[in-house]
């Protein structure tokens, strides 16, 4: 097989792969009280701030899209807007405690479903840590 024929092959995977999981993850967050874009916004932010275009573009999704869910995380106390030095006009977008706390009941919640799913599938954590390395490594091509 070609490396072309691999990655299209590949990314048809990573679609599918993001689509269930999708589906999943709408499941668990209404049983929370909220959605999987909103999941997605939090974690996007869990490590640190972002602007709404950075978010945007992690998320492979629209601004507009991203900045209306910001907008309802913001309102519920889950986000907060915090200065950004590096651009006056497109503040940062912070994860509050009452964020943090729904982004840590929303992976307690959805941690054995994935840990049963890993196991059933045979993949280990260095299997995901050379994936990941993988995909890295073609995003940053990409980028």
């Amino acid at each position: 097989m070609d490396a072309h024929l691999a990655y299209r092959l590949l990314l048809a995977d990573v679609y599918e792969l993001a689509g269930l999981s999708r589906r999943i993850s709408d499941r668990e967050a209404a049983a929370q009280g909220t959605t999987t874009a909103r999941w997605h916004v939090l974690s996007a932010v869990s490590e640190e701030p972002a602007t709404v275009p950075a978010i945007a573009r992690r998320l492979g999704l629209v601004r507009q899209a991203v900045q209306r869910v910001a907008n309802d995380l913001v309102a519920a106390g889950e986000l907060e807007r915090r200065p950004n030095p590096g651009h006056a006009r497109s503040a940062l977008l912070g994860i509050t405690p009452a964020g943090r706390a729904r982004l840590e009941a929303l992976w307690s919640e959805s941690r054995q479903s994935r840990i049963a799913l890993l196991a059933a599938a045979g993949v280990t954590p260095a299997d995901l840590a050379a994936t990941r390395a993988t995909l890295d490594r073609i995003l940053a091509a990409l980028r």
